[in-house]
């Protein structure tokens, strides 16, 4: 990375100039989807390549869109970024220099800059940067994870719950949700075909991704802040920020029934580069318990050179169901034959439909229990106790700091050793409920 970490003086400079360009009149870009206009327009929270993905999807959803203005905690990737959307889509991009904003406080600036915004960068942030954007009165896509603690889920729930209220659209991160493949394997799932749900295996198994070496222009705080997938208290860790997405898929399956208790292990094994994979675990098991005495067997892993998965299998009492790939086994053996289409455009254009039409779009409910059943599985992992979904519903554990209390010169949360690796969570010793 180069000119990854704004100095203090550049910091205030940033701001400065963000406050300079309100008083001066940066809200003269034309008005949007008002006065008849057909035009939306976007801005983004976070320059990662996940953000990045989402607003190149949804401007290839709804041509309509313009995207106006972009924020990150490092100018580097606001402008990379700027770039990489402009080759690919030139004629929706316009976002002129002073709509980049720097800093803990750019989010403030983009929702007050466009009609929708689409949020996907550390998930810590989620929630305030969620109900912001609501509170304003703007339309909402959020990435998943949605949040990486109870109060976070709490916060989302209530959000989506206002956002209901002044008849917004909010659309999740989530996308199996949408996919085709899947919808139909779900549908014939709840039709029967597979008789009673007898047990579920989830597996997302993969080596490291999103690895960041030490940048020696970066202190440590400011190192941990762009290297936020190997930080806890930034992203969760892998079973709120990957394994969600099976979980979710599992949860649809059960007709969004939420389990009893689950409990879970995991730990650091193999990677220990210095400075590289932060605090977070890199091997997650866990099983769900659900009322109607099924099991959820969910396994997630971030190791090198391992054995690669990424599936849902669903067995019942006449067959199994593989939703990713569209097939069902068993007495009612089937294979999906219909039309295939990319999941992650399908819900934006869905989104993007519904703001248009007026018949506001919210995954709420879903996005806020999902997002709850991935939580207490990483809190059970971390402690190495089995956790109730009640206590999971009244738990306060957070990641510390706050997201409101983070600044960019505060101590970091944690600090590695003299060799530059990173303490974990001990099961047993961290407390976690």
């Amino acid at each position: 990375m180069t000119e990854s970490s704004p100095t203090r003086r550049g910091f205030l400079k940033s701001s400065a100039a963000a406050t300079a360009a309100v008083a001066a009149g940066w809200m003269t870009v034309p008005p949007v989807h008002a006065g008849g206009s057909d035009v939306i327009r976007i801005g983004m929270i976070g320059c990662g390549g996940r953000c990045t993905g989402a607003a190149a999807d949804a401007m290839t959803a709804d041509p309509g869109l313009r995207l106006v203005a972009m924020c990150d905690l490092f100018a580097d990737r606001v402008r990379a970024k700027r770039e990489v959307l402009r080759k690919l889509k030139p004629d929706q991009v316009a976002v002129d220099d002073e709509h980049c904003f720097v800093g803990l406080d750019g989010y403030k600036h983009v929702i007050e800059s466009c009609d929708v915004v689409l949020i996907a960068n550390a998930a810590k942030f989620h929630p305030l940067h969620l109900r912001a954007a609501v509170e304003a009165g703007k339309h909402v896509f959020l990435e998943k994870p949605h949040a990486i603690d109870p109060p976070g889920v709490r916060a989302v729930a209530a959000a989506c719950a206002m956002a209901k209220q002044k008849g917004l659209s909010v659309l999740s991160g989530l996308q199996s949700r949408w996919d085709p493949v899947m919808q139909e394997t779900v549908k014939r799932i709840h039709d029967g075909a597979i008789g009673r749900i007898v047990a579920i295996e989830e597996n997302f198994l993969r080596a490291p991704y999103g690895l960041l070496y030490r940048d020696p222009a970066l202190n440590e705080l400011h190192y941990q802040y762009s290297n936020q997938y190997h930080f806890s208290w930034l992203s969760g860790d892998d079973v709120t920020q990957s394994l969600i997405h099976n979980l979710d898929r599992a949860t649809w399956a059960m007709r969004e029934q939420p389990p009893l208790k689950c409990h879970g292990l995991g730990g650091r094994s193999s990677c220990f580069a210095p400075h590289v994979y932060g605090n977070v675990f890199d091997h997650h098991s866990l099983v769900y318990h659900y009322a109607d005495g099924v099991r959820l067997y969910a396994l997630c892993r971030t190791q090198p050179g391992c054995y690669n998965e990424s599936s849902t299998i669903i067995m019942g009492s006449k067959g199994t169901a593989f939703p990713r790939t569209g097939e069902i086994t068993g007495e009612n053996a089937w294979k999906y034959k219909g039309p295939k289409e990319n999941a992650y455009v399908l819900e934006h254009r869905h989104f993007f439909g519904a703001i248009r039409s007026g018949t506001p779009l919210n995954c709420g409910d879903y996005m806020a229990r999902s997002t709850l059943v991935a939580v207490m599985g990483q809190l059970s992992c971390y402690g190495g106790k089995e956790i109730t979904w009640e206590q999971a519903n009244k738990s306060e554990f957070c990641f510390r700091p706050k997201p409101e209390e983070c600044t960019w010169e505060m101590e970091p949360p944690v600090k590695p050793d003299a060799a530059g690796v990173y303490p974990v969570a001990v099961p047993g010793e961290t407390k976690t409920i």
